[in-house]
């Protein structure tokens, strides 16, 4: 993938020693899992709704920890 950048904000990363690919990488990682824990933010929002409350907080916060320690 390739990106066009202007030649002055290259020119500012370069005098940081910026790795601009790495950078690009680690931005995107993280941009896919805050997309991700929104998605499932909805997802477990949907599922309270539907049990009427059923499913202690406590339930709901182990299953989010164990989601996120399977990454």
């Amino acid at each position: 993938m390739s990106v066009r950048i202007p030649k002055d904000v290259k020119e500012r990363l370069e005098e940081m020693n910026v790795n601009v690919s790495e950078l690009v990488r680690e931005l995107l990682e993280r941009y896919i899992e805050e997309v991700e824990l929104r998605d499932l933010r909805e997802r477990l929002r949907r599922v309270k709704e539907r049990l009427g409350g059923r499913v202690s907080p406590a339930l709901i916060a182990k299953a989010v920890r164990e989601d996120r320690g399977s990454r």
